[in-house]
Formats: C-alpha cells, sequence, structure tokens
C-alpha cells in the first residue's frame, strides 16, 4: 500500500470487499452525509467538495446502493413490480426487461407475484409493496381482471400500467397488439391466402382479445372470409389440439397461432399427419420465443420488443416520482414481423 493511500485512509485497489459510503468519506475527508448529498446531486455542497468527492468515487470505483442514494432524497430507490404466471413466456420477458431498464437508472426492485390476478389480489399486494416504502410501482396486468382493479388504486402512489390497455386509468406502456395481428394476417393474405384461421389465446386476457379482433378486422377490410376461431389456451398442448380440427378442414391453408408455444404445437399435429409446412399449410405464431428460428421449420412470427417496453414503462414512473408530469401519455411498442420458413405461398393440398 502507498503511503498516500494510508493518510488519506483509503482502500487499496486489492481490497477484499467492495468500497463502501465509509471508504469514500474516508478518502475523501467528508462525512458521510456529505458523500450522500453529492450522489443525491444536492445543491448544498461546495463545488471543490463536490469535485473531491467524485474523486474519490472513481479512484475506488464505488457503487452507491439504494439505501446510500435515499438518504438526502428520502426515496428507497426501490420500485415495486406486480407480476404473475411468470412461467409464460411474455409476462416473464416484460418482467426482466422492466428488471434491467430499473437497474439501469439505479433502482431495486422488489416482486409481488400474483396466483389469481384478480382485483383483491392485485390492491393487496399494491399495498403490501407500499408498506415496504417503495418508490412507485408498475404494474404488468394483461387479464382483464387485473385491469379492473388499476382505477382503485391509491393516488399519492407512483404507478404505471405495463400491457393493460388503452383504458387503464393510469400512465401505461404496451406492445401494440392489434398492429402485430395485423402483421401476421396481412402477410399470409399477400402471400396468396384466400383466408386465414385463427388458434386464439384462452378468455380474459386483453392480448387475446386485441389479436382476435385484429385478426378479424383485417380479414374483414380485405374482403376475406372469417372463418370460425379456434380456442387455445396459451399451451403447446392446445395448439396440438387444435392441429386435428385444422387438418380435416380441406380450405385451410394458413393459420395464425396466438402465440409461439401453440404454433409449436401445430407444427407438431401437422408433421404428424403428413401435412407439410409451409407447401400445404403455412403457420404464423406471435412473441419470438428464443426456440422460434429453430423449429422445424424455422417459424415465422411477431416480434415484441421487452426490452423497450421496460424501458418506456422506466421513463413513466420516473416521471411521476420526480413530478415532472402528473398524467404522462400511454406509450405503445410497435412489433415487428421476423419472416422465417414456415409461411410461403399456398398450394393446392
Amino acid at each position: 500500500m502507498h503511503d498516500t493511500d494510508k493518510a488519506a485512509g483509503g482502500v487499496p485497489p486489492q481490497q477484499a470487499r467492495p468500497a463502501v459510503m465509509i471508504d469514500v468519506a474516508k478518502r475523501a475527508g467528508v462525512s458521510h452525509q456529505t458523500v450522500s448529498r453529492v450522489l443525491n446531486d444536492s445543491p448544498r455542497v461546495r463545488p471543490e467538495t463536490r469535485e473531491r468527492v467524485l474523486r474519490a468515487v472513481e479512484e475506488l470505483g464505488y457503487r452507491p446502493n439504494a439505501m446510500a442514494r435515499g438518504l438526502v432524497s428520502r426515496r428507497s430507490k426501490v420500485l415495486g413490480v406486480v407480476t404473475f404466471d411468470t412461467v409464460l413466456h411474455g409476462p416473464a420477458s416484460m418482467l426482466l426487461g422492466i428488471e434491467r431498464a430499473a437497474r439501469a437508472a439505479h433502482y431495486g426492485v422488489s416482486i409481488a407475484t400474483l396466483q389469481r390476478a384478480d382485483r383483491a389480489e392485485v390492491l393487496e399486494a399494491v399495498g403490501t409493496l407500499a408498506d415496504q416504502g417503495v418508490d412507485g410501482i408498475i404494474i404488468i396486468a394483461p387479464l382483464m381482471s387485473a385491469a379492473a382493479a388499476l382505477h382503485s388504486l391509491p393516488a399519492t402512489l407512483p404507478a404505471v400500467a405495463v400491457e393493460a390497455g388503452q383504458d387503464a386509468g393510469l400512465p401505461s406502456a404496451s406492445v401494440d397488439q392489434i398492429e402485430g395481428a395485423r402483421l401476421a394476417v396481412r402477410h399470409l393474405l399477400e402471400l396468396g391466402h384466400e383466408t386465414v384461421w385463427h388458434v386464439s389465446g384462452p378468455n380474459g386476457w386483453l392480448e387475446t382479445r386485441d389479436r382476435l379482433d385484429s385478426w378479424r378486422r383485417t380479414l374483414e377490410e380485405a374482403g376475406a372470409p372469417v372463418p370460425p376461431v379456434i380456442a387455445g389456451d396459451w399451451s403447446a398442448r392446445s395448439g396440438y389440439e387444435a392441429g386435428p380440427v385444422l387438418a380435416a378442414q380441406p380450405d385451410v391453408t394458413a393459420v395464425f397461432a396466438g402465440n409461439d408455444q401453440m404454433a409449436l404445437g401445430l407444427l407438431r399435429a401437422f408433421a404428424e399427419r403428413g401435412i407439410r409446412v409451409p407447401e400445404d399449410i403455412s403457420v404464423v405464431g406471435f412473441d419470438d420465443i428464443p426456440e422460434a428460428a429453430y423449429l422445424t421449420p424455422p417459424l415465422t412470427t411477431v416480434r415484441q420488443d421487452f426490452d423497450e417496453v421496460g424501458r418506456r414503462s422506466m421513463r413513466l414512473l420516473l416521471r411521476l416520482i420526480e413530478a415532472e408530469d402528473s398524467a404522462p401519455p400511454p406509450t405503445q411498442v410497435i412489433p415487428t414481423l421476423a419472416v422465417r420458413d414456415s409461411t410461403a405461398a399456398p398450394r393446392q393440398r
């Protein structure tokens, strides 16, 4: 250790533990309260003192934790997230995108996972997170039952909804599900298919409603026949069970599955019956799960940018926390279509 390091009371570069606030205070020759004020951009610090503290932060590689940064601002630097059923790709990816965005903004995350996602359980989870002193809450609410609770939240708690529809009653961030379904159906119609069949998600989901409505509207606008809907439940099993129903229809040449898992089940059911994809039937999914490009054949699907949804929801919430905007407008992320080998122009079966 150099003598200058000893005199300054510093921690050597080869320290066995990460630097903490008191190490920065010793190196800069100030109190830990002064360090906290500098980290929170308080104007009550002389420029020369601020420069000394920031130099110590850089020399020690100090990373401020949430509690330290909250000493002056009186904020916890922790956000609450209400979510549910993280086994499903969509909600799990939304949660991951929000966590990444929070970390980039130097916030911790406290998560409340729901079993039923009904109104009472959502309000209970929000109350629990509020009691923990979180600075604000993000609610992932793709179910209609959960979205209904958003109108009953306390007005004093900054809150943002994710995937809760356009009438959430809160600032919201979402993927444009209507545009995503339109991209899928238009792609198949433009390939020359006379119509597109649909395997939908389960009732009670806003995503099911929006994708189904957009599928129907796009067909009607194109003057194409609207076939009966085949209901699924997001699982590969339900897609597999829809396969025989579709295979029994001699005029089916194109199918839009409500998510990639159901599309995967369709591919398996069609293969077992000797139906070739895309030669006999084209299939489009929704979500672009990591495995989509490696299915047989690689799946054409609608890609959702969950990281961008996370970033936008964080920006909305920070505007509320910082009192920059009491009612920021909703924001939507436009999905894209990943065209792969599961779609082609129709051929006679």
